[in-house]
């Protein structure tokens, strides 16, 4: 197993989603952007817009490489080298609020030192907070983490739930899912068995959205449910702004501006003191954005 491996099975495992995703979106297909990055590597970014179900919808490999910035090594505590990185990013906006958001990332990190490991996690972001689909969610996640280790789906989902919180409005960023980094072995067969793992994760994406794409497309909406997508979008753009270290990441490693914010819905809203009426679907669904809550068998 090397880094030129490893990325070109992640370019297989986007090229893979892509296909699923048009052929469920039934209209939308995916324009691709290939970039260079000018300190070594690029990459080739993927957007779907305007589809039958995909409002706005990126699905990103890159590889990159160079001498490691100075903010990076500070805040990973490496010693100074360069750098190989090489992932799949993927978030989705449906034109409806009965389909949930949804975000990916699969990655692998190395460095000319030597010191090197796989990161990635899936999560769900639902307008509103369904039970059935939560627990459909969370069972499929957590049947693909049960294949490779026993311990990983409670771990990682406890790191989910602390990862995406948005601290300044004590609530998480949707349902949760599963989140890892630092995955490692100096075993060979272990560490191609974390590999193979991530890659499980990377293909385990497209089936679960198919299943939210073709259940809840047709589901009935109004002008309310839209503007509390808009809402709810809003907050999806404070965490990725405010909290998520691969946004920090990519702007630091002098990153491609336009990938790494494709991460962005494509209208969003933010309204002084919202506050939802008591009993309502909206008030309902804030009361789940807390962390620590079984949702596998909910």
């Amino acid at each position: 197993m090397d880094k030129i491996k490893i990325s070109e099975d992640f370019k297989a495992i986007q090229d893979h989603i892509c296909k699923e995703l048009e052929i469920e979106d039934g209209k939308g297909k995916f324009k691709e952007d290939k970039w260079e990055r000018p300190e070594g590597g690029g990459g080739r970014t993927r957007i779907l817009q305007n589809g039958n179900i995909i409002e706005k919808g990126g699905v990103a490999f890159s590889a990159v490489e160079g001498p490691t910035p100075e903010k990076i090594l500070n805040k990973l505590q490496l010693e100074k080298a360069d750098f190989f990185a090489t992932g799949v990013s993927i978030v989705l906006h449906p034109e409806s609020p009965m389909v949930p958001i949804i975000h990916m990332n699969i990655r692998y990190f190395e460095m000319s030192t030597g010191v090197k490991w796989f990161g990635g996690g899936i999560d769900l972001t639902p307008h509103y907070v369904d039970l059935d689909d939560a627990r459909y969610f969370h069972q499929q996640v957590k049947a693909t983490c049960d294949r490779f280790h026993g311990d990983y789906y409670p771990k990682f989902k406890k790191w989910a739930d602390d990862y995406f919180f948005i601290k300044h409005r004590n609530e998480t960023r949707g349902i949760g899912g599963i989140f890892f980094d630092r995955l490692v072995s100096n075993d060979p067969v272990e560490m191609e068995n974390i590999f193979e793992f991530v890659k499980a994760i990377g293909f385990l994406f497209p089936k679960i959205y198919r299943h939210f794409m073709g259940k809840n497309k047709n589901m009935v909406y109004g002008e309310r449910e839209k503007k509390w997508q808009a809402l709810r979008r809003g907050r999806y753009v404070e965490f990725n702004l405010v909290w998520d270290a691969g946004t920090k990441f990519g702007l630091d490693t002098n990153g491609r501006t336009e990938s790494i914010l494709m991460s962005m819905p494509p209208m969003a809203n933010w309204e002084y003191m919202n506050q939802p009426e008591k009993g309502s679907n909206e008030a309902n669904t804030l009361e789940y954005l807390k962390k620590d809550i079984d949702w596998a068998t909910i």
